[in-house]
């Protein structure tokens, strides 16, 4: 029989705080962590549609992680290190006294090490000393960097992974570890979801894409505004975040608190179009109604749904649609909430802040509101999103993460029952 799975332990990184007590805290009280961006040194903003973005702006790899870590990884690797090292210690799991090879580690990365990398290549065209760049270039720009790293830290020696699909990268993470965990592959695993690519290259590309906002240039706090009338595109945001998930038998045999049990997952692709979704919603609806499967829910029994949510005018719109496609007269009664209001997206580690937030909803019975939903978008209203927080217990809850390549996820948290 498939050993159930729990999570036992929270870290994060953000731009609403680094920290689980005070991310929750500026969650609950509707915070934006979106601010200006004033320059990519040494250049201007000028050239740029968009000038916003969810930045961590007082991180300290030397207060987080330490010096000695600090120097050698990459920025999204550095926010990895401090979010699992949270999650650890949050979770009572005293690694000396675990089996090794029994704890894996598998992150979630959409970018890896861009801020290194757009720096060396820069200069090594700029300068043509390819003898000058970076003794650690290569190790530090791989996208398993951080899982890595974060193995090293930890002295967690079993399986160890990144998976990189885009905005979906860490609910996979979070997906495989249940998978992970259930075939007997490992007691824990420290998922992680992390990215910091507000880099120069990065911000231009998405940018001429045309996905970002750039109508709240002087009006930062409200550009990301899911399900509004009035957005026109999603905010890039940086962070981590990491969830310990286990099995109940390890979680019992050490007395772990548990905040909630890791219930199903799926994950699929549309195979329709590299960056748009298909707009009737129906991949997306497959995938929720997929993963309720594996946790064996019915969808009268969900009452949460932690929404992908970008801001973007498809994207949106599409997740309306698949919700109630699925959900159909309950799909207003099902409370509905965006973190990516809050911090913005932040690509690969979407996922596990958006779990975090899933998780502590869960656990306090309380959601955080979804900011700037001031005018509802007619094509996208769902009865459950609001401004305010809510406050409900909650049963089962669906995370949903979509990525670029024409990928879905989908994963079940429920309230923990003995």
């Amino acid at each position: 029989m498939a050993s159930r799975v729990v999570i036992t332990g929270l870290g994060v990184v953000s731009p609403i705080g680094i920290g689980v007590s005070t991310f929750w805290k500026s969650a609950m009280a509707g915070q934006s962590g979106i601010s200006a961006i004033t320059s990519f040194d040494p250049f201007p903003m000028d050239g740029y549609r968009s000038k916003v973005a969810g930045q961590i702006r007082n991180f300290s790899a030397e207060q987080h992680i330490g010096s000695s870590h600090g120097d050698r990884v990459d920025r999204y690797a550095q926010f990895a290190l401090a979010a699992s090292r949270e999650a650890l210690a949050d979770s009572g799991m005293d690694m000396e006294k675990e089996s090794p090879h029994r704890v894996g580690v598998i992150v979630g990365a959409g970018m890896g090490g861009m801020v290194m990398g757009e720096r060396e290549i820069t200069q090594l065209y700029l300068h043509q000393k390819p003898h000058r760049v970076h003794p650690n270039f290569i190790p530090v720009i791989t996208l398993n960097s951080a899982s890595g790293i974060v193995a090293m830290a930890t002295g967690a020696k079993g399986p160890n992974f990144t998976i990189s699909t885009a905005c979906s990268s860490s609910a996979h993470a979070l997906g495989q570890a249940w998978h992970t965990i259930r075939t007997g592959q490992a007691d824990a695993v420290i998922v992680v979801g992390a990215d910091a690519s507000i880099t120069p290259l990065v911000f231009a590309g998405f940018c001429s894409l045309r996905a970002l906002s750039s109508k709240f240039n002087e009006q930062p706090e409200r550009a990301s505004r899911p399900f509004d009338r009035d957005r026109d595109g999603f905010v890039m945001g940086e962070g981590a975040g990491s969830l310990i998930v286990e099995s109940l038998a390890h979680a019992k045999k050490r007395k772990a608190r548990i905040y909630a049990e890791l219930a199903g997952y799926a994950a699929t692709s549309e195979a329709y179009h590299m960056v748009i979704p298909r707009e009737d919603g129906e991949e997306v609806a497959t995938t929720m109604k997929l993963a309720l499967n594996a946790a064996d829910i019915s969808p009268s029994e969900v009452d949460y749904i932690n929404a992908h949510a970008t801001s973007t005018n498809i994207g949106d719109a599409v997740e309306s649609k698949a919700i109630r496609a699925l959900f159909k007269n309950r799909a207003d009664k099902i409370a509905i909430s965006a973190t990516k209001s809050l911090v913005g997206h932040t690509l690969g580690a979407a996922g596990a802040i958006g779990a975090i937030a899933t998780t502590l909803a869960i656990h306090t019975g309380h959601i955080h509101p979804t900011a700037n939903y001031d005018n509802p978008d007619p094509d996208c209203r769902l009865g459950g999103l609001s401004r305010d927080p809510q406050e409900k217990k909650i049963r089962a809850a669906l995370l949903n993460a979509f990525g670029f390549g024409s990928n879905n996820a989908a994963v079940v948290l429920k309230r923990f029952r003995a």
